[in-house]
């Protein structure tokens, strides 16, 4: 504080109000930060580092725990405290919001997947969702199919409604691209967009194994719901779309462009997922 204020008023008068000597305010000026204050900074610019980097979701204890797996010896109070100081705060999640219709009579499928999402090659495993993007048009839905191999990003549509033509046309595209083997597991939710017959001719006629999740449970499909996070914390709720289109071309360069070919996956050694896929092919 008398660092901050000693531009601004004399020494004397604010030494007197806060009842130091004039002479011990200038032998602490002369000695500096102590060893406490600069392990401080030190360890605040580490944490800023690792706040920044999980794009401020992570509270004082997965910071703790992210700040230990690289050598930085802290205790997870002190952690807490020099973020409370700095106003350093985990961001909320938005309130999970279901945007497929499980209210139906037809018949679903068993969750086979049974949140096992590893797997050692690519086609073996795909998972898909649909989330809701707000625009000044009203909304645009999306679709995705995603390969939990390389979580690479192989089928997607957009559309104005909800309706079963959205993930009838990702899961085309997705075939279209990736010409997956038979036996491939499709894990969805148990939406009408999934549990139609168009849709489950067309896993069959691709000899695809249907899986869906259990009613209500976003953590049967997490690798979609953290993939929706990851798209709406980057991207969405940092703009403003005015029309459907404005989204659409932007959602586009954020998959094909942003992350399946750039955004860098722990899960995958710090690679992306195209080049993930890459390099196991080249082995």
């Amino acid at each position: 504080m008398m660092l901050e204020l000693a531009g601004r008023y004399p020494v004397r008068l604010l030494c007197g109000t806060l009842r130091v000597s004039p002479s011990g305010y200038y032998a602490w000026r002369k000695r500096g930060p102590s060893r406490r204050q600069q392990e401080n900074e030190r360890l605040l610019q580490a944490i800023r580092t690792v706040h920044q980097q999980t794009r401020g979701v992570y509270g004082y204890r997965r910071i703790f725990a992210a700040l230990k797996a690289k050598g930085i010896a802290c205790g997870k109070h002190r952690v807490r405290r020099l973020m409370q100081q700095h106003g350093l705060r985990a961001k909320r999640r938005r309130r999970y919001r279901t945007t497929t219709q499980s209210r139906h009579r037809l018949p679903v499928a068993p969750n086979i997947l049974a949140r096992d999402f590893s797997t050692t090659a690519a086609n073996r495993k795909w998972v898909s969702d649909i989330t809701f993007i707000p625009t000044h048009a009203g909304w645009l839905y999306l679709a995705v199919v995603m390969d939990l191999y390389s979580r690479q990003v192989v089928g997607w549509a957009m559309e104005p409604r909800l309706d079963k033509e959205l993930g009838l046309k990702a899961l085309r595209m997705a075939l279209a691209s990736r010409r997956p083997p038979a036996k491939l597991l499709y894990h969805s939710d148990r939406g009408v967009q999934y549990a139609n017959n168009d849709f489950q001719q067309l896993l069959k006629a691709h000899k695809i194994i249907a899986s869906m999740s259990r009613t209500g449970n976003a953590y049967d499909n997490a690798p979609m719901e953290s993939f929706f996070a990851s798209l709406k914390k980057e991207l969405v709720h940092l703009r403003n779309y005015r029309t459907r289109d404005e989204a659409r071309t932007d959602i586009f360069e954020y998959i094909e462009v942003f992350y399946n070919r750039q955004r860098l996956h722990s899960a995958l050694q710090y690679h992306s997922p195209v080049e993930f896929e890459a390099q196991e092919c080249a082995l």
